[in-house]
């Protein structure tokens, strides 16, 4: 199928347009291939003629095949549409999330894009510290930030809700599962309520097995979790997992994947991005993936950041199901046709997924 977004970027009209010299430089990052130009000099950051966007990962790497990976694609795309720089940093022990945010906003970058969507009151503080940077929060609300600091939020229950939606229809053991990182952060456990939700409306006799990996350290990069438990749920009669939350998340589609029966019998969901693109180890049992646009929300953010347009505190982005790709012929007509309504309500709002946080 097409792919359906059921919110699209709103569109702000840019008050004015300022002519900044573009840069020689490309985007690039820190672990960028030989063929990348360098980056600018830490100095020139602050230079007129120099447009620096940074990029602060709170959790994983920035290869996750999912979040961080889509950010930084808009991260990129926004640099090479504005004749800008690009950077990353990934947050560790050693590498703190606030300590790379601050990072990059004392070195003069011009825009800072951060991922923490269980730290938002991080990048308010930083905005704050540092009102000549724009700050563009992923998934956060700053609605009590200031006006330095824009949120790209997004509709993740009803990305979540579509999702189910589509696993309801599909379980024939009338059990499907959700293999999610911790409950703690309110964007993920609303795709997780919004799957459930969503599964019993199409299915209100369905069992739906919500596994929330609330005890991990890491709990968004624990693969080994992240197979374990889909694996137990399989063993508990699921047909279909949702698979959310980076490494945990992505390890919980390639065991279902490597299980008998993937792609005939045995589906899974993938999130954030369209999975089958970047994790082709999942396609075996790949429907389909909840999706929240993000790289084009950050790349539009920053191209509008650069022509001095005036943006809300908040800007939404677009959610959706990405295609069904290789398992197309397994999806019947009528299930495509009724999820596509469902989509089409969700997007006028006809219909509520229930989801209150």
């Amino acid at each position: 199928m097409a792919t359906v977004g059921t919110r699209r970027l709103l569109a702000f009209a840019l008050l004015t347009m300022l002519s900044l010299a573009a840069c020689s430089t490309q985007s690039t990052n820190q672990g960028a291939s030989p063929n990348a130009s360098p980056l600018p000099e830490a100095s020139s950051c602050a230079a007129a003629d120099t447009f620096c966007i940074g990029l602060a990962l709170e959790v994983g790497v920035v290869d996750d095949a999912a979040f961080n990976a889509a950010a930084w694609q808009g991260v990129q795309e926004g640099a090479a549409a504005t004749g800008g720089t690009a950077e990353y940093l990934e947050s560790n022990q050693d590498n703190p999330y606030a300590a790379n945010i601050e990072d990059f906003a004392s070195r003069g970058f011009d825009v800072v894009v951060t991922t923490g969507v269980g730290q938002p009151d991080t990048t308010i503080a930083a905005a704050n510290a540092h009102p000549d940077t724009t700050f563009v929060a992923i998934s956060q609300d700053m609605t009590d930030g200031p006006a330095n600091a824009i949120g790209l939020i997004f509709r993740d229950d009803e990305a979540g809700y579509a999702a189910g939606y589509l696993a309801g229809l599909m379980t024939q053991t009338g059990t499907v599962g959700a293999v999610l990182g911790s409950e703690s952060v309110i964007p993920l456990k609303r795709f997780g309520e919004g799957y459930r939700l969503g599964a019993l409306a199409a299915r209100p006799d369905a069992t739906v097995i919500m596994s929330y990996n609330n005890d991990s350290a890491d709990s968004f990069d624990d693969p080994e979790w992240g197979a374990t438990t889909a694996t137990e749920q399989l063993a508990s009669g699921a047909d279909l997992v949702f698979g959310v939350g980076g490494s945990t998340g992505i390890a919980a589609l390639e065991a279902v994947a490597g299980s008998s029966g993937a792609g005939t019998s045995l589906f899974c969901i993938g999130v954030d991005v369209d999975q089958f693109q970047t994790v082709p180890q999942a396609r075996p049992c790949l429907l389909s993936s909840a999706e929240k646009k993000i790289a084009p929300g950050v790349s539009e953010l920053i191209d509008q950041i650069h022509a001095g347009g005036q943006l809300a505190q908040n800007v939404e982005g677009a959610v959706g199901l990405a295609p069904y790709h290789d398992l197309a012929s397994q999806v019947p007509d009528s299930v495509k046709l009724q999820v596509d309504e469902v989509i089409a309500g969700l997007d006028d709002g006809s219909i509520d997924t229930g989801v209150t946080f």
